[in-house]
């Protein structure tokens, strides 16, 4: 153990280079550059505020903040997931001449967007001091579910690097794999709503059970469960370990197929 925090202290200026070069190349040629990262979830609330309130009308005390809150933690997985997918197949020039560990390209992607994130995060501050909801101490405690949240995403995002320098059809399909998560997740919807069938369904997905927690203390200004917060725990630690392992496993064969 203690010989890989070495050698991720050695290349921890790289990472850093990558983490601001990620950043660099998503805002190159823009006007308003990472202000973009605060601005599209406010424009995207207030469109799907004004779609899904007349359309369905969800019993939800302040839906903008509902819905802010839960894009916020939802593009956060699928952003960072897709960049963490492709981390590995547009490095193939450098790992091929240089020895750089190969999930540092991973790390960078999923670092890239945690900064995103708090962009995002912003937005959802600002949004609740519009709204007059209450900032509660209890706020402090939204660093539990962010942390879950940057776990998941680290462990799917590891298979799926590896998985991809293989089968590049994942590329494609996983958007589709996304969208049909983001159905699956309390983004837009309360939980309430839900049939009894579909239930069990959209509890099982990791995703929902981070944004319940998330929206626990930010919004309901509510003790985390422990129990929900435990079933996290085992969700996030199973995808790291499966991560790490698919991604230990197959990373001496990138070479050959980048």
């Amino acid at each position: 153990m203690s010989q890989y925090l070495q050698n991720f202290k050695k290349f921890q200026p790289l990472l850093q280079e990558l983490v601001a070069r990620d950043i660099k190349i998503k805002y190159r040629r823009s006007v308003l550059g990472v202000l973009w990262t605060l601005l599209n979830p406010l424009f995207m609330m207030v469109i799907l505020s004004v779609v899904f309130s007349n359309l369905f009308k969800f019993d939800v005390e302040n839906f903008p903040l509902y819905l802010l809150s839960g894009q916020v933690v939802f593009n956060f997985f699928s952003e960072s997931t897709t960049n963490a997918m492709s981390a590995i197949i547009n490095n193939a020039s450098l790992i091929k001449k240089v020895y750089v560990p190969k999930y540092l390209f991973v790390l960078s992607r999923i670092f890239s967007s945690f900064i995103n994130l708090m962009a995002s995060f912003t937005a959802l501050l600002l949004v609740m001091v519009a709204t007059r909801a209450e900032l509660h101490w209890k706020v402090l405690l939204v660093l539990i579910p962010l942390l879950l949240l940057v776990g998941l995403s680290l462990g799917i995002g590891l298979m799926l690097a590896a998985l991809t320098v293989k089968f590049r059809d994942i590329m494609h399909l996983y958007s589709v794999f996304t969208t049909a998560l983001m159905y699956l997740t309390p983004v837009i919807y309360p939980m309430s709503i839900l049939p009894d069938w579909l239930t069990p369904i959209v509890r099982i997905n990791p995703v929902t059970n981070i944004l319940l927690i998330f929206r626990d203390v930010m919004i309901n200004n509510s003790w985390i469960d422990p129990v929900s917060l435990i079933v996290a725990v085992i969700e996030v630690a199973a995808f790291l370990i499966i991560g790490l392992r698919v991604f230990y496993v197959s990373q001496d064969e990138f070479i050959l197929n980048i």
